[in-house]
């Protein structure tokens, strides 16, 4: 069997349970983003020296695919799609209260780009950001999804900035884009 099956030529796909779609639905845009997303972060790893975000990484890349199913699987599929829990989204909750903790993290506006490794995580950041917007345009037209799905994508963005600090911080440095005198808000909440 080749994976090129030539269904998808005329602009079908098919979703979790063999349901038909056009490639421009809102459901494929939103797994799509996802897998998009998946891949950056494939990248970003691949080029990570910090063993532990890199096992973080490939933590998040692997529920992911679990993410990517759960948006592929309509609710009218004879396939049961995998569960997105609170657990998911606690542990990147998790995640971040300890980078936060981290003496010296930034907690401010970053540039992005002064360091190879952290820019590649700042791609796969706004990809992240991009996959949330999806996925709330598709339930705002209707669609159906799982609420932690939502949490764990906003939770995401917020992880793979901080990916991004721990790695400058290491590497001794400084992205902050303000003067420290500058007053603003802590935290940038990685937009």
């Amino acid at each position: 069997m080749s994976i090129a099956t030539k269904r998808g030529d005329g602009g079908q796909t098919g979703l979790a349970g063999g349901i038909r779609v056009s490639k421009s639905d809102l459901r494929v845009e939103s797994y799509g983003s996802v897998d998009e997303l998946n891949t950056c972060l494939g990248f970003a790893r691949s080029i990570c020296q910090n063993k532990e975000i890199a096992e973080w990484t490939e933590d998040v890349q692997r529920t992911l695919f679990r993410v990517g199913s759960a948006l592929a699987t309509p609710p009218e599929s004879k396939k049961k799609a995998p569960v997105i829990s609170t657990e998911d989204v606690d542990k990147l909750t998790d995640l971040v209260h300890k980078i936060e903790a981290t003496e010296g993290i930034l907690a401010d506006w970053s540039l992005p780009g002064a360091h190879t490794e952290s820019a590649a995580y700042e791609v796969a950041r706004t990809v992240c950001r991009r996959a949330e917007r999806n996925v709330v345009r598709f339930v705002e037209n209707g669609g159906s999804v799982q609420a932690e799905v939502l949490a764990y994508l906003n939770r995401l963005s917020d992880v793979i900035w901080l990916f991004g600090r721990l790695i400058e911080l290491n590497a001794g440095i400084n992205t902050r884009l303000r003067d420290e005198n500058k007053a603003g808000p802590k935290w940038s909440r990685a937009w």
